[in-house]
């Protein structure tokens, strides 16, 4: 029986008490579902009439499908920006230069510090005074995410590098390698694997930040499931809500989906630069002895007469 180092495995009254546990949980998460289902009930929400408007081809034309582009221009623009803003504030605050180090540092502290919804109001109502009269709506969501979520990435990216074995640097220095090479060809592809269920996860917190748009009245999913499709269907707010979250949820999902696949694809294509040693007095295998009996190199030792 495999035993955990986290936690004692139950005994037999342990387990019956668990057992009890998570059904009394389940009958209230239950009775609570149902409590929401009575009301929305009550209300009218389950009608048919209230969720035709689904089934229309203007609401998805005019509605739905122009806030999901919306939404996903303004995540595709801002994870690009984010991505990059990330990498090179990452390794500037690894840089030996503190003329380098010490304004990045404060650069990534000071925008993770300030809140995303501000962030956005500070840009939207600013940017008019400085570049004139315009709509900065879009402007202003995908610079508050870059600026945010880059500060975020900035520091996966440097303790992405820091959990590289020191070793390895030790090592790439000791060939004669400089440091850019080291950081470019041996710290960041090992640090990428490391980095990347932080980087998925951000990502996704950037997809769902996307709503703050909202508040400035950029046209993205958010803003037409609760502003436009409600205007134009009485009493479809709550079965609007329940579809957008249901499409956020459909892309979050994909986006984490596709991340996984890229995760596995690049821990199954890497390919280390050392080749087993054979031990001294064994057959050589692999490369060695194809090169020892054919490339007319040195074959496997004879044993001294």
């Amino acid at each position: 029986m495999s035993t955990s180092v986290l936690f004692d495995a139950p005994g037999p009254r342990g387990r019956v008490r668990n057992h009890l546990l998570t059904a009394v949980s389940s009958i209230l998460v239950l009775a609570a579902l149902y409590g929401v289902y009575r009301g929305f009930d009550a209300k009218g929400q389950f009608e048919p009439k209230v969720w035709e408007w689904i089934l229309l081809p203007d609401t998805w034309q005019y509605s739905i499908i122009p806030g999901l582009l919306g939404t996903l221009q303004a995540a595709a623009v801002s994870a690009l920006l984010a991505v990059a803003f990330g990498a090179i504030f990452g390794l500037a605050r690894l840089s030996d230069h503190k003329w380098l180090r010490v304004p990045a540092g404060v650069v990534v502290e000071v925008f993770r510090a300030i809140p995303l919804l501000l962030l956005i109001f500070f840009i939207f109502y600013l940017a008019p005074q400085l570049m004139g009269g315009g709509d900065y709506a879009f402007f202003a969501v995908v610079l508050g995410l870059t600026l945010y979520n880059g500060s975020v990435l900035a520091e996966v990216v440097r303790a992405g590098v820091n959990a590289v074995p020191k070793g390895q640097s030790e090592a790439s220095y000791a060939v004669g390698m400089r440091k850019n090479q080291v950081m470019r060809l041996v710290l960041l592809p090992q640090a990428i694997t490391v980095m990347m269920p932080a980087i998925v996860s951000q990502l996704v917190v950037l997809l769902k930040d996307t709503a703050l748009g909202y508040i400035i009245a950029y046209v993205d999913l958010l803003n037409t499931g609760f502003k436009i499709l409600p205007a134009g269907h009485r009493g479809s707010l709550i079965p609007a809500a329940i579809v957008i979250g249901i499409i956020y949820v459909a892309l979050n999902m994909s986006l984490s989906y596709l991340a996984t696949r890229l995760e596995r694809r690049s821990r199954r294509s890497r390919k280390t630069a050392a080749r087993p040693v054979a031990a001294p007095g064994s057959a050589a295998v692999g490369v060695g002895a194809k090169q020892g009996t054919e490339g007319g190199g040195l074959g496997p030792s004879k044993p001294l007469e």
